[in-house]
C-alpha cells in the first residue's frame, strides 16, 4: 500500500502541502495518507523553568497534544472531501523532533513520499517545516516533494528534469522516474544548464553521457534541451515556467541546486518557483 507523509505545523505552507497531496492523489496510485505533527518537548523544558520562570507540566503537555490532534483531525476532515476515493487519511503526532519522527514513519509505514511546505522568499510563513525543508530533503530515504508557498495544483502533464549528464550512468534513479512516467503519460524535457557549451563544441566525454541518457529514457520520448545560463538556478526555472512545467525534478547528486532554489538570497529563481514544485528523486 503506498504511503505519503505530509508534515504538518499548522502554518499555511504546511497545509496548503497537504491540499496539495489530497489533490496529488487523483493522479497516482497513494492508498494513504499520514498527516504527522512533531511535538517535540525538551527535558529541559520540563523540568527546567523559562525566561518567564515557566516549566511545562506534563498535563499541559497532554491537554496541548490533545488541541493539536484536534487540530489535524479537522485538517483531515477537510481533506477527506478531495482525495481520491478508497485512500485513506490518517493522523500522527509524534513526541520526537521533526526529522527523527520522519524517519521513524518512514520506516513504520514504509512510505514512499514526502510532501512539504517550503516557506519561500516573500511568504510571511514562519513555518519550521518550511525551515528545515532542506535538511528534510538531503537526509529523507525516500523521494520528497518540496511544495511553494502559493502553489495551488494543476494535473502533472509536462515536468523538466534538471540534469547535468554528469556520471549519470552512475546515479540516475531510474526507477522512481519510471513509475512517474509509465502510469501518467507525462512530457519529459531534460535540461542541461551547459554553461561550457559543451554540446555546441561536441564535447565526446558528454556525447557519451548522452546516448547512456538517451537509452534509458527512450521509451518516454524526452525532449532534449540545452541552456547556456550564467544562472544554473535562474535558466532552469525559466525553461520550466516557458515551457508550462508542473513539477521540475531535480536529481540526487544536485543538491548544492536544490539548496539554491530554496535560498532566500536566489530572488529570481524563487520569484519564478513561487509556482513550480520541486520532486527531488532518491
Amino acid at each position: 500500500m503506498k504511503t505519503y507523509i505530509v508534515p504538518i505545523d499548522f502554518s499555511a505552507t504546511s497545509v496548503n502541502a497537504a491540499e496539495y497531496a489530497a489533490l496529488l492523489s487523483k493522479q497516482t496510485d497513494v492508498a494513504r495518507i499520514i498527516l504527522l505533527h512533531s511535538y517535540y518537548v525538551s527535558v529541559y523544558q520540563s523540568v527546567l523553568p523559562t525566561p518567564d520562570m515557566v516549566v511545562i507540566s506534563e498535563e499541559e503537555i497532554a491537554d496541548e497534544t490533545e488541541n493539536k490532534l484536534k487540530e489535524l483531525e479537522h485538517l483531515r476532515n477537510h481533506l477527506i472531501k478531495t482525495v481520491r476515493k478508497a485512500v485513506e487519511i490518517d493522523v500522527k503526532i509524534s513526541r520526537l523532533p521533526l526529522m527523527r519522527s520522519l524517519i521513524e514513519t518512514i520506516d513504520d509505514e514504509n512510505a514512499a513520499l514526502i510532501i512539504l511546505g517550503s516557506n519561500g522568499m516573500d511568504s510571511d510563513s514562519n513555518s519550521h517545516v518550511g525551515v528545515n525543508a532542506i535538511n528534510i530533503s538531503k537526509l529523507s530515504p525516500v523521494p520528497v516533494v518540496v511544495v511553494p508557498p502559493r502553489c495551488c495544483y494543476e494535473a502533472v502533464k509536462r515536468v523538466v528534469m534538471a540534469c547535468d549528464f554528469l556520471k549519470v550512468t552512475e546515479t540516475f534513479p531510474l526507477e522512481p522516474l519510471q513509475r512517474l512516467l509509465t502510469r501518467h503519460g507525462v512530457e519529459l524535457f531534460v535540461v542541461n544548464i551547459d554553461k561550457q557549451a559543451k554540446d555546441r563544441n561536441a564535447d565526446l566525454q558528454q556525447m557519451a553521457e548522452e546516448s547512456a541518457l538517451h537509452k534509458m529514457l527512450k521509451e518516454y520520448h524526452p525532449k532534449y534541451y540545452y541552456n547556456e545560463s550564467g544562472d544554473i538556478i535562474t535558466g532552469i526555472l525559466d525553461f520550466a515556467k516557458n515551457h508550462h512545467a508542473q513539477v521540475v525534478i531535480a536529481l540526487p547528486h544536485k543538491y548544492s541546486f536544490f539548496q539554491s532554489l530554496l535560498h532566500n538570497s536566489v530572488s529570481a529563481g524563487l520569484t519564478i518557483h513561487s509556482a513550480v514544485p520541486v520532486l527531488l528523486l532518491k
